[in-house]
């Protein structure tokens, strides 16, 4: 299938019947943006670690932790709050939003020790995301990487902010997933050739799965699983395997979607907020061929960080999508029902800005707060 210039098919796009079902399903999407935040919590908050501006945290199967800092340090952290820092982590280019991003365990962690990162490394054209993988190795009250390798770098480098690098991976444990923010450059979500704006699908070692939609049209569209995302800080399949994404929207039209393979989301031609400079943005209703949000916030809750829930301690929750809420300052738990609907089910205020969330095997919720110093939190029924 040859990949167009503007992806405008998108029934042609995701093939016939139940992708275009589900594509109009979500169709009118879920203003949840005046929801009120609740100040009485369920749940007990334990500050457990500070850190100098954490940016993401992952937790090991064993139920330690990692958290990377935006300026390229990552700690090995146990449930109690000892901090290990990680040695030999690549150097990173620090300015606003860049830095170093996500981490997260390979499948067969427990039994290979590899993990995966993102981050922005230097580049003579300015910088340029860069997706790797390494072996943490442990011994001694020390920790490090080794054997570390790019598996991806965005070709073209530069532009601002809104890297997304969020990763995830498939339930079968046979593909990782990488957001590409537009680096602040919104036309370039609309360009194929363009790695940005993109959600990437990849084998393990960074190779074109040849069954992604447009394998084997050019180094970016053969990796490229949908497109037409803004400022994407969350990635996760939920417990049904269906893979659903976050994206910050500008003023207004923080968006929840459903990724649909080979989907366009729309932006820049189409949002459901408007521009800085307060002039508008066409909504989804006026342009079907893009994949409109299920769910989206008009005031906007800036999501960042996105888990699944599953474990013992929150039966009510289970299934539930965790978000963070940055601007919102709060833990968004969103419910989706049995056709596919999500819908905010509760919004808790945590008086201060969330960056990121992860659930623990046994079924604690872990945060982290965006600052300088940021507290690690660890919610307990």
């Amino acid at each position: 299938m040859t990949m167009p210039s503007r992806l405008t098919l998108v029934a042609s796009l995701i093939g016939a019947g139940a992708g275009i079902a589900t594509i109009a399903a979500v169709a009118q999407g879920i203003n949840a943006g005046n929801r009120p935040a609740l100040p009485d919590l369920p749940f007990t908050v334990t500050e457990i670690a500070d850190f100098e501006a954490p940016w993401a945290l992952s937790v090991l199967p064993e139920g330690r932790l990692l958290v990377t800092e935006h300026d390229g340090r990552l700690f090995l952290v146990t449930p109690e709050g000892e901090k290990t820092e990680v040695a030999n982590v690549p150097r990173v280019q620090v300015s606003g939003q860049l830095g170093l991003h996500d981490i997260a365990p390979a499948p067969d962690y427990a039994e290979s020790g590899v993990i995966y990162l993102s981050y922005n490394a230097p580049g003579e054209d300015g910088s340029q995301i860069v997706l790797a993988r390494a072996v943490l190795r442990q011994g001694d009250g020390s920790a490090h990487l080794s054997d570390l390798t790019e598996i991806w770098r965005q070709p073209d480098g530069g532009g601002g902010g809104h890297p997304g690098a969020i990763i995830a991976f498939d339930p079968a444990g046979e593909h990782v997933f990488l957001t590409v923010g537009e680096r602040t450059e919104s036309e370039t979500a609309q360009d194929p050739a363009m790695a940005r704006g993109k959600i990437l699908r990849l084998n393990l070692d960074g190779s074109a799965p040849a069954d992604n939609p447009w394998a084997g049209e050019g180094p970016v569209q053969s990796l490229t699983w949908s497109t037409g995302h803004r400022n994407p800080y969350g990635l996760a399949f939920a417990p049904d395997g269906v893979l659903w994404e976050h994206e910050m929207g500008p003023r207004g039209g923080d968006e929840f979607n459903r990724i649909e393979r080979g989907a366009n989301y729309g932006w820049s031609d189409v949002s459901e907020g408007t521009n800085y400079d307060g002039s508008a943005i066409p909504g989804h209703e006026t342009r079907p061929e893009y994949a409109a949000p299920a769910l989206y916030w008009t005031p906007v809750i800036a999501p960042s960080g996105l888990s699944f829930y599953s474990g013992a301690m929150f039966p009510d929750w289970d299934g539930s999508a965790l978000i963070g809420a940055l601007a919102g300052m709060a833990l968004v738990r969103v419910e989706i029902d049995a056709q596919g609907q999500p819908d905010e089910a509760e919004r808790f205020d945590m008086g201060t800005r969330i960056r990121d969330v992860a659930v623990a095997p046994d079924g604690a919720v872990w945060l982290i707060e965006d600052g300088d110093p940021g507290r690690l939190m660890r919610l307990t029924p």
